[in-house]
């Protein structure tokens, strides 16, 4: 089956066409800067290279219809006709309490995630905007909805519940409700078949580690906890998100600089993070360079980093009576090795030993970097979550 996996954002629509009788990707690409004149669609050709098409000024239709003629383009495409898509997958980032699996997008379904635009104002209009421009060009496609948050809806109320007044949760529902939970899914389920074990019997620790990163308890194939919350802001300190912060601090700042609600969430999402802490960059290979050459702020940087993940992961392992498997995934969880090194460090005493140099040669490949004497198993796993849209959506469609 041919599946169209779309990841439509506020100004890019990401694009993969995946065939999921082999899970052969056919195309992928995207287009950027929607909304502007200088509008481009980025693609890679047969031969792994890129080429760039200028769209200049195009909305979300245009993008899609600009994805949809590139697939279809007699010398550069892979698919005759538009007929040939069986399906449209989309990642769809708030789902609020509403999904807890991945749905048929009907138009109630679209209705109850126009419902969430208040928890995630900057993702969820944009994902339904690529919905509504599938239907217009592809009218009666079947599409499917993947959602980020909808992975961690098994958790238990001990963890996603806030200790603030009750009546916000029934009310606003405000309480914690996770991301990237397609990948934490994708790489628990992955690692599981990479060891030979059984998901249902393992006590695992999935680290999504990026630009913005997240960390989740998978016990019995379940996530029961994880660090971002009701927003993407909580948590692990990101590329420029605060992470774990005190609320009165915020609140401090806001009074003593007059600050209004939108002055903090750009301070709190744009400028926070390793990019607040260093002054220079929120990009982490920039960051461990500077930290080789002895830049004060970049190793106080790096050393907070860090010890954010440690501490998450020695929180879940305590949760959940102990660790089996540590997954790392993401851009930095996949290719930092010093990052990886340095996270585990500190756990020793829980019998956590990485092979230093199976771990120094290890960028973006499935790997187990621990030691065969490690008594946790500690392994990189390209994340895929286009892949698991593309087979969600299979499933959905074909009634499997």
């Amino acid at each position: 089956m041919k599946i169209l996996v779309l990841n439509c954002g506020s100004s890019s629509v990401k694009y993969k066409l995946i065939d999921t009788d082999g899970n052969n990707v056919m195309a992928e690409g995207g287009v950027e800067k929607i909304g502007l004149h200088d509008g481009f669609l980025k693609y890679k050709l047969s031969d792994g290279s890129k080429a760039i098409k200028e769209l200049g000024l195009t909305d979300h239709k245009g993008a899609v219809k600009a994805v949809l003629d590139i697939l279809t383009d007699p010398e550069l495409g892979c698919i005759k006709s538009y007929d040939e898509i069986d399906a449209v997958g989309h990642r769809v980032v708030h789902g609020a309490e509403k999904f807890s699996k991945s749905v048929l997008l009907t138009d109630e379904v679209i209705q109850q995630v126009k419902d969430c635009y208040d928890l995630a104002p900057l993702h969820n209009p944009a994902n339904v905007t690529g919905i509504e421009a599938v239907e217009e060009i592809l009218p009666g496609i079947k599409q499917v909805g993947v959602f980020d948050t909808a992975f961690h809806q098994t958790m238990p109320a001990k963890s996603y519940m806030y200790a603030l007044p009750y009546r916000f949760y029934k009310e606003d529902g405000v309480r914690r409700y996770g991301f990237h939970g397609t990948s934490h899914r994708y790489v628990s389920g992955r690692v599981c078949e990479i060891l030979g074990v059984d998901i249902n019997t393992q006590k695992i620790i999935t680290c999504h580690i990026g630009n913005g990163g997240s960390i989740t308890a998978v016990l019995n194939g379940k996530s029961v906890d994880t660090s971002m919350g009701l927003t993407p802001t909580e948590g692990l300190m990101m590329g420029t998100r605060v992470g774990d912060v005190d609320p009165g601090a915020l609140t401090f700042l806001m009074k003593k600089h007059n600050l209004s609600v939108d002055d903090l969430q750009k301070i709190i999402n744009k400028e926070s993070g390793v990019l607040g802490v260093t002054g220079m960059s929120s990009d982490m290979r920039e960051i461990e360079a500077a930290d080789k050459n002895g830049v004060e702020r970049a190793q106080l940087a790096l050393s907070m980093y860090e010890q954010r993940i440690t501490k998450y992961v020695g929180a879940y392992a305590a949760e959940m009576g102990g660790v089996d498997i540590i997954v790392f995934t993401g851009g930095v969880g996949e290719n930092q090795t010093g990052v990886r090194e340095n996270v585990c460090a500190p756990l020793a005493f829980m019998g956590v030993e990485i092979d230093k140099a199976v771990n120094d040669v290890t960028r973006g490949t499935e790997t187990i970097i621990s030691t065969p004497s490690s008594k946790v198993k500690v392994v990189v796993v390209p994340t895929d979550e286009e892949l698991m849209i593309a087979r969600d959506t299979e499933a959905i469609v074909s009634g499997k």
